[in-house]
């Protein structure tokens, strides 16, 4: 479905005195590949650079190198005008339900605006197509003349789920879909998008700081520090036995807290700064089993198996 080669994404901002621009590497040579019909969660800490890899994807960003493959079709370099035939079938469901919806527009305008974009449907087939996204959503026709205020978090998110939905899309970003929302309401939206990916064979890139959610609907987990995936593999594989000593410790505080046999390696420190990344391995000054070959030297990728794999010289579930 997706796939992409090389992918960095930079941007710049100016320097204390405005003299000169710094360069920071948000997304820094990443190879990815999402399958049809799959959900591939993709966890690390705040500012790793998760919500600029998923807008790269879709060329919402612009990257600055590397390549983008949509079913064997390469879009990076493709103009706006060639690129708009794709448009519809990149969709993303943002973060905050009370930001990404119009508040001027109702709700009617809001589902209305991409079909009248994207299709070239007649107003009462457009209002059909509507009407059944939205009962597929549970919410109920009634709610078109509305606006955005006058709903709960959870209905603004129904609403936007919808939005994108309507149009048919094939993949799908999740840019923490659920963060803004109480365990209760984010439950049952997760539940709905697992439902509608089965239903019309969507892909989803799952982003999300919260390692309970990615668990819990995710075929493949991706780990990411500062701009790099460390880490791929199937969930339940990554899960029991996370290879990076980074994803370890990520999850180390969700997973197996009963288990005393595993060994416990906490996450000290806070995330160094992405403008001046640690040289060699970039998790090597919080890593609890750092050697000072990680200091000097790039990792390269290592083998877990057949369907895991982590950016690490000495790797976990080597060492067993």
């Amino acid at each position: 479905m997706i796939r992409i080669q090389d992918l960095t994404i930079s941007y710049y901002t100016k320097s204390e005195f405005g003299f000169r621009k710094n360069r920071i590497i948000a997304v820094d040579g990443i190879n990815l590949e999402i399958g049809n019909n799959e959900i591939l969660g993709l966890v690390g800490e705040s500012g790793c650079g998760k919500s600029t890899l998923g807008k790269g994807l879709i060329k919402l960003l612009k990257p600055e190198s590397g390549s983008i493959y949509f079913e064997n079709q390469e879009i990076t370099s493709l103009s706006s005008s060639k690129f708009f035939p794709f448009r519809k079938n990149l969709q993303i469901i943002f973060q905050d339900p009370y930001s990404s919806l119009n508040p001027r527009m109702t709700i009617s305008e809001i589902l209305m605006e991409g079909l009248e974009i994207h299709e070239k449907s007649s107003r009462e087939e457009s209002e059909l197509k509507i009407r059944e996204i939205l009962e597929r959503v549970n919410l109920s026709s009634d709610i078109l003349s509305r606006f955005p205020h006058e709903f709960s978090g959870g209905q603004r998110q129904r609403i936007a789920i919808a939005r994108v939905l309507v149009l048919r899309p094939k993949f799908v970003i999740c840019d923490e879909s659920v963060s803004a929302l109480d365990v209760s309401t984010g439950t049952q939206v997760l539940k709905l998008l697992v439902e509608l990916k089965n239903e019309f064979g969507l892909s989803y890139l799952f982003i999300s700081h919260d390692l309970g959610v990615v668990k819990s609907i995710s075929d493949r987990i991706a780990v990411m520090y500062l701009g790099k995936i460390v880490e791929l593999g199937k969930t339940k594989d990554i899960i029991s036995s996370p290879a990076h000593p980074y994803t370890k410790a990520l999850f180390q505080s969700t997973f197996d807290v009963y288990d005393r046999k595993k060994i416990r390696l906490p996450l000290k420190g806070e995330i160094p700064s992405i403008v001046n990344k640690p040289t060699g391995c970039h998790f090597h000054t919080r890593c609890p089993i750092v050697q000072d070959l990680c200091k000097s030297k790039t990792p390269v990728w290592k083998e877990i198996g057949t369907d895991q794999k982590a950016l690490c010289h000495f790797p976990l579930d080597l060492r067993k």
